[in-house]
C-alpha cells in the first residue's frame, strides 16, 4: 500500500488544541495517510527562541497526531514570511506530500489575482517611514483591492507563491483559523483555542489552571516539567556579542545593514533588560519581529551564505509508526539527503548553523541539541484523542 501525504508547515510554539484540529480536519478534508510537519527548530519566524526545544514540541506534536516531524532549517525558519514560506514548501515537496495545509483568516483570498499584481521594481518598498510590510500590503491593496494584513493571510499567500515559484508540487488546503487571533495576549474565560501568543504568556508565568483548557495535556505536562525560554534568558548573551563586537564585524552578518549594526551596538550597554533594548532600537523602518531576527543573526553569528541557502537536507525528529513507514517508503525518492543521527560531518557541514543554534540553547539549559540525538518515536496508540471539535 502507498502512503499519501499531507503538510503542514508549523511551529508548534507550543502545540495547543487549534493545531489538534488542525491535523483532524487535515485528514478529514483529504483523506490522507500521513500528516508530515515541517517544524521549525530552536529559533522560530519572528526571531524568538523556541518555548520548548525542537524534539519537545516534536514530540508534543506526534503525542497530538503528527505522524512525522521534520525540522525546518534556521535558514529558513528564521526569516521574513517569503523565505519561511520557500523554505517549508521545499521541504514538503521533498519529502513527497500532496497536499500543503494552512490555517488562514480568509481561506477563500483569490492568490492568483495577488500573485498576478506582484511590483516587478523592488525599489517600490525602499522608505524609512514606514515598514516593508506596510509598503507591500498597501501597494497590493491598491492594485488588487484585496486586504491583505492578518498574519496568517499574509503567510497563506506567501505558501501560495512559494508552491507556485517552485512549480505547483503541492494542492493548497486553506483552513479556516479556530479561535482567537494570531497576537491576542491573553486567553478567554472559556473555550478550547487560544493562541500561541497568549498560551506563551501564560506558560511563562505559570498559569496553570488557564493552560489546561487550551492545550493538550502532553503539552501541558511538558510546559510545566520542562525548561521554558524566551529572550530575557539569552540577553547576556546577545549583550555580550554587540558590546564586544567591532561594527565592522557585525555588519559582515546576516540583514544588519543600512546602519542598524551602530543602532544595536550602541543600545546594548544601557539596556537592563531584551524589552529595554528592544524599545531603545526600535524605528519606523523596522518592526520588532525583523529587529528580533537581527539579534538572533548576531546571537548565533549566522552570515548571509549560511542564511541564504534554503534546506540542504531533511532531519528528522519524531515520528509515529505511520511516519516511520513513510520514512521507509520515500528514503530511495526523497529529494534532499535524510538526517536521522547528527554526526560530526553533519555539524562541520550543512548543519553548521544549526548546531549553533542548538548549542546556544544548550548554554541556558544544559541539554544537548544535535550531537548523537535520535528521532522521538511513539506508537500510533499513543496519539491524543482527536474528540476536539
Amino acid at each position: 500500500m502507498t502512503l499519501a501525504a499531507a503538510g503542514i508547515i508549523a511551529e508548534y510554539n507550543p502545540f495547543h488544541n487549534g493545531h489538534a484540529y488542525q491535523v483532524r480536519r487535515v485528514r478529514e478534508l483529504t483523506g490522507a495517510d500521513v500528516v508530515v510537519a515541517a517544524m521549525s527548530g530552536n529559533w522560530v519566524q519572528r526571531g524568538e527562541p523556541a518555548l520548548l526545544d525542537k524534539w519537545q514540541r516534536a514530540a508534543a506534536a506526534v503525542a497530538g497526531g503528527v505522524d512525522l516531524v521534520v525540522e525546518l532549517p534556521t535558514s529558513s525558519a528564521l526569516q521574513p514570511a517569503h523565505l519561511f514560506a520557500a523554505g517549508g514548501v521545499q521541504l514538503l515537496a521533498a519529502v513527497g506530500c500532496r497536499w500543503l495545509a494552512f490555517g488562514t483568516e480568509h481561506p477563500d483570498l483569490d492568490y492568483d489575482r495577488l500573485m498576478a499584481h506582484l511590483p516587478s521594481d523592488p525599489t517600490t518598498f525602499k522608505r524609512f517611514d514606514q515598514t516593508y510590510a506596510s509598503l507591500f500590503q498597501g501597494y497590493l491593496q491598491s492594485q488588487t483591492g484585496i486586504t491583505l494584513n492578518a498574519a496568517n493571510d499574509i503567510l497563506g499567500f506567501f505558501y501560495a507563491l512559494a508552491n507556485r515559484r517552485q512549480g505547483d508540487p503541492l494542492t493548497l488546503l486553506p483552513l479556516q483559523r479556530k479561535g482567537s487571533q494570531h497576537n491576542d495576549a491573553t486567553i478567554a474565560a472559556t473555550g478550547q483555542f487560544a493562541s500561541a501568543t497568549a498560551i506563551r504568556t501564560a506558560a511563562l508565568a505559570g498559569d496553570w489552571a488557564q493552560l489546561a483548557a487550551v492545550v493538550p495535556a502532553t503539552t501541558l505536562e511538558r510546559l510545566q516539567r520542562d525548561q521554558l525560554t524566551a529572550w530575557a534568558d539569552f540577553w547576556p548573551l546577545l549583550r555580550y556579542q554587540l558590546v564586544s563586537s567591532d561594527v565592522a564585524d557585525l555588519h559582515q552578518l546576516y540583514q544588519l545593514s543600512e546602519g542598524i549594526e551602530y543602532r544595536l551596538k550602541r543600545a546594548a550597554l544601557p539596556a537592563a533588560t531584551f524589552a529595554d533594548f528592544m524599545h531603545a532600537v526600535k524605528t519606523k523602518r523596522y518592526t520588532y519581529t525583523r529587529l528580533q531576527r537581527q539579534a538572533a543573526a548576531v546571537l548565533l553569528q549566522a552570515k548571509p551564505a549560511e542564511m541564504l541557502t534554503g534546506p540542504r537536507y531533511l532531519r528528522v525528529l519524531g515520528y509515529n509508526a505511520t511516519g516511520r513507514a513513510y520514512l521507509h517508503q520515500i528514503k530511495k525518492s526523497v529529494g534532499l539527503p535524510l538526517v536521522s543521527r547528527a554526526d560530526r560531518d553533519w555539524q562541520r557541514g550543512v548543519g553548521a548553523l544549526d548546531d549553533r543554534a542548538g548549542a546556544v540553547r544548550t548554554l541556558i539549559t544544559g541539554i544537548d541539541q544535535d550531537y548523537g540525538r535520535i528521532p522521538v518515536m511513539f506508537p500510533d496508540s499513543a496519539r491524543l484523542s482527536r474528540k476536539l471539535p
